[in-house]
């Protein structure tokens, strides 16, 4: 079906397009010009019922399918995807607002997990040891958990939900994603090609919705394992209802990612990656940077050079060509940016490059806010404490790496965070002391390959595992631990006392 020409959207349960009971729906608006162009469900618990179920109905079978078999369905998928890489590229672009370059991008690297996830006839394997007592032998298996489920924000419609199902359907598990109901489409577009590339019935449902959608999912006895991306406060909610209806959680929060700059780094190659990590996406991104920590020396120049940079940055409609940066998901989204800018003034920083109001030709109700530069922002400011999730990069001013080493440390967020530099020793330093879960080294945005796990650290992360990668596969399954003997008939039995196996 041709998702984008419905006027409401459908659920997705069992295989096919579902109705839902629910009477309540949101709106989906194209933020480039404010339009509501559809109608998204908000499941209540009946419908998530509805879809756990179906969910769990089809494990038995999807588990005892050969791990073979299930990779060479996400085969598939991957061939589908890439050759319906541009039309869902115009998907995420219509809803979400980015640029077609950027989603297409953010696709890519969605891909690069279902090809993660095609090697699992050799993650899954095991360990086997040998007489590890007279004529016994110990081996652990992996084996997944039922039906598992995802929980993703509006900024990445494609890549986030992929980080989860991908690697929890390989594994053997049944999965019910509720994407953002900001950019739902996507999600059912990925249904469609999924049951195209050969997925059982069942194995993958979507509900949309909100609040009341997510509580269901988290309290549901059916539902082992949650992933969950969003905002700190409500992935901290998430962990401790999953966790207290006894459920396997990971919770990704928020961030506030820095880009330390050292007084010997090249301006210019430094510059134009802070742009384009500041800026991409318009900022809606929770590896974005949004504090650059400029050291001793490094300064003024540096200011200068983001400022005119940014002053460049042609802004407006996704879909429009030689555009580089879109509007925001909202107009809410648009007036708190605007809001954290004005307290940003207000609390003493300079503004250097003024994004609040940016005139955009035809599109005078779309949800955009400019490029946005302050200079001289302090850690006790507002624009610095908060996640603003938006195009607003603020700059401060350091002494020396162990001082801005310390700030980072200090933050109380733990995503991500990049030093440039030409110094070794200096790179070697941040490497070690700098405590977040992804760092750079002249690479601003430091997300790492599908075949290495995402996720940050203090409140940045809730859980003990973190996405994709090897993370993503031990997150999805639970390890057995076997060990047998097949004596001869005539040998003895067991006795009382504890087993030694030396």
């Amino acid at each position: 079906m041709d998702l984008t020409t419905l006027a409401r959207l459908p659920m997705w349960i069992g295989g096919r397009a579902h109705a839902p009971t629910t009477t309540r729906y949101g709106e989906v608006t194209n933020p480039a010009t404010g339009e509501v162009i559809r109608h998204v469900p908000f499941a209540n618990a009946a419908d998530v019922d509805a879809a756990v179920r179906s969910a769990d109905a089809a494990f038995p079978a999807w588990r005892a399918s050969p791990p073979l078999r299930r990779a060479r369905v996400l085969m598939r998928f991957r061939e589908l995807m890439e050759a319906h890489k541009k039309d869902l590229a115009k998907i995420v672009t219509q809803e979400h607002g980015k640029t077609l370059a950027d989603a297409e991008g953010s696709i890519t690297r969605g891909i690069e997990v279902v090809e993660f996830a095609t090697a699992i006839p050799h993650l899954l394997k095991g360990e086997h040891s040998e007489n590890v007592g007279t004529d016994v032998d110990t081996w652990s298996i992996r084996q997944p958990l039922g039906v598992c489920a995802g929980i993703t924000p509006f900024n990445f419609p494609a890549m986030v939900p992929m980080w989860m199902y991908p690697v929890a359907i390989a594994c053997g598990n049944t999965f019910v994603l509720k994407p953002s109901e900001r950019d739902p489409t996507f999600a059912l577009r990925m249904a469609e090609l999924l049951k195209e590339a050969g997925l059982p019935d069942g194995v993958f449902n979507v509900v949309h919705g909100d609040k009341e959608s997510v509580d269901a999912i988290l309290a549901h006895p059916l539902v082992r394992a949650v992933s969950f991306v969003g905002s700190t406060p409500i992935a901290k909610h998430i962990y401790e209802t999953g966790a207290r209806h006894g459920k396997r959680v990971q919770a990704l929060g928020g961030a506030k990612n820095h880009a330390v700059v050292l007084p010997d780094a090249d301006l210019d190659f430094a510059t134009e990656a802070i742009i384009g990590a500041g800026y991409g996406s318009a900022g809606e991104r929770c590896m974005a940077i949004s504090a650059v920590v400029a050291v001793g020396d490094a300064g003024d120049a540096l200011v200068e050079r983001l400022a005119a940079r940014a002053r460049k940055i042609a802004t407006g409609p996704g879909d429009a060509p030689g555009i580089e940066m879109g509007p925001v998901i909202t107009c809410a989204a648009r007036d708190r940016i605007r809001g954290l800018i004005d307290k940003g003034v207000a609390e003493g920083a300079k503004l250097v490059v003024d994004g609040r109001r940016p005139a955009i030709p035809g599109h005078p109700n779309g949800f955009f806010v400019g490029p946005t530069l302050f200079d001289g922002v302090t850690p006790s400011m507002t624009i610095y404490r908060e996640e603003i999730f938006g195009p607003v990069l603020c700059v401060v001013r350091s002494a020396s790496l162990d001082d801005a080493i310390r700030l980072v440390n200090a933050n109380p967020y733990a995503n991500g965070a990049a030093v440039f530099t030409r110094s070794g020793h200096a790179a070697r330093v941040f490497q070690q002391d700098c405590e977040v879960g992804m760092a750079g080294v002249n690479v601003p945005i430091p997300v790492p390959m599908a075949f290495f796990s995402f996720g940050g650290w203090r409140n940045s992360l809730f859980g003990d595992l973190h996405m994709h990668g090897m993370d993503g596969v031990r997150f999805y399954t639970r390890t057995k631990v076997m060990t047998a003997r097949w004596p001869d008939d005539g040998s003895a039995a067991p006795g009382f006392h504890m087993p030694v196996m030396g």
